[in-house]
């Protein structure tokens, strides 16, 4: 009996080993692919012998005229440079007579104003006003007071700001007057707080 169990035992171990070689062998095959479809690619061991094929031409090339000869780009020289680096600086009296001509340019040109009913502009007029007094009373707070370069700017621009408003309620355009009256507004008072 023991020799039929070792008989057995090789027996199954021989078809194990059997199938297991089938199966890598079909493996093999079916990963290698078809010998059709193979690329034909050329060893890199044999690469640089590979030479191109010069094909060699029997008639002189023609000669192909330019469709459109005298199309050419005529570009005008680059600008001088605006300032050269190290140079001295430019007076302040000119850049602000530059910001109130570019200002007045500003202003001057045509605005495209929203239609407003008269209950909507009589609104936008009562706000425009109360955030301009407001404006006012929180910059009269800075009378009399030495400001710092940062404080005396943010005075600046709220005065611009109301200048901006007037101009704009002028010309009837309450929607930007109103805008620019509150801008004045938060900013004057972000200065009467800077203040205390």
């Amino acid at each position: 009996m023991v020799k039929s169990w070792t008989e057995a035992l090789t027996h199954v171990k021989r078809a194990t080993t059997r199938a297991f070689l089938g199966l890598l062998s079909s493996l093999a095959l079916l990963l290698s692919g078809c010998a059709a479809r193979r690329s034909q690619a050329i060893p890199w061991n044999t690469a640089g012998l590979v030479r191109p094929i010069v094909i060699e031409q029997t008639s002189p090339p023609e000669i192909i005229e330019d469709p459109v000869p005298d199309l050419r780009l005529e570009l005008p020289p680059p600008p001088a440079p605006l300032a050269a680096p190290g140079g001295p600086a430019r007076p302040r009296s000119a850049a602000s007579s530059a910001n109130e001509n570019a200002r007045t340019e500003r202003l001057d040109a045509p605005r495209i104003v929203p239609e407003l009913s008269p209950q909507e502009s009589v609104s936008l007029r009562r706000e425009t006003d109360e955030s301009l007094i407001a404006a006012e009373r929180s910059l009269s707070t800075t009378k009399g007071k030495s400001l710092n370069a940062m404080q005396s700017d943010l005075a600046s621009k709220v005065r611009s700001f109301m200048g901006d408003s007037r101009e704009a309620g002028r010309a009837g355009d309450w929607a930007r007057a109103l805008n620019l009256a509150k801008k004045a507004q938060v900013l004057a008072e972000q200065l009467a707080n800077s203040l205390s």
